[in-house]
């Protein structure tokens, strides 16, 4: 673990009690996960805050006011701490979890990821188009590469050849969802310049993938 911290695994970290105290707000690019206790940087964790009427909401952007609650990305160690009830433990019960907020994380995930695109079309960071990446690609000017989860294998499997070690690879919608955002008809090939919006991007998708189905299953990893 960077910064020489040993961090318990998630399983390890389970059984371990949650501090009832209310700490201080970290500084510095590292976060402690209020659940499983490991020491993390912050693009592989989501704060989240008490809304004005004391329930926990996302805080994906990092800039909502209020004390910020953060924890690994991902649905079991979410779904573990709504059991053991840590927000309303480390606030002191100032802060309240719903139910169901393990299962609102993916759509609001993916909504952000279409924000994101929408915003990298339009700033000129982001081509769509089989041609227009491959061209991309080749001219070195990708940093990611997001397929429709829907798109010909074909066609991936020759763009994903072409993708040098530095560009990241993502199938995180189906073309329905995709197009809209970004003003197309038909969305499958979308590449995204190197750069701050490529960085962001990068942490969303990591993000929603803690939080998507088990392809082996079909189950999410809170089931």
């Amino acid at each position: 673990m960077d910064g020489g911290v040993k961090a318990m695994t998630a399983g390890e970290a389970m059984d371990e009690p949650v501090e009832m105290a209310e700490a201080p707000e970290e500084t510095g690019p590292q976060r402690t996960c209020i659940v499983t206790r490991a020491v993390r940087d912050k693009s592989a964790m989501i704060r989240f805050v008490a809304d004005p009427q004391g329930s926990i909401v996302p805080d994906f952007k990092g800039d909502l006011p209020g004390r910020g609650y953060w924890v690994t990305a991902d649905a079991r160690v979410l779904a573990e701490g709504l059991k053991r009830q840590v927000f309303a433990k480390v606030s002191r019960g100032k802060a309240r979890a719903t139910a169901d907020l393990v299962t609102r994380m993916g759509p609001l995930l993916e909504r952000q990821i279409l924000d994101q695109l929408g915003l990298a079309k339009k700033s000129g960071h982001l081509v769509a188009g089989f041609e227009k990446v491959e061209a991309a690609l080749r001219a070195g000017q990708v940093k990611l590469l997001i397929e429709a989860s829907d798109g010909a294998v074909d066609g991936r499997a020759k763009l994903a050849r072409l993708a040098g070690s530095g560009v990241e690879i993502w199938a995180p919608l189906p073309s329905a969802a995709l197009a809209p955002a970004l003003g197309r008809e038909h969305a499958v090939h979308v590449a995204v310049k190197p750069g701050g919006m490529a960085d962001r991007l990068a942490v969303t998708l990591r993000r929603h993938a803690g939080f998507q189905p088990d392809p082996a299953t079909g189950a999410t990893t809170a089931d």
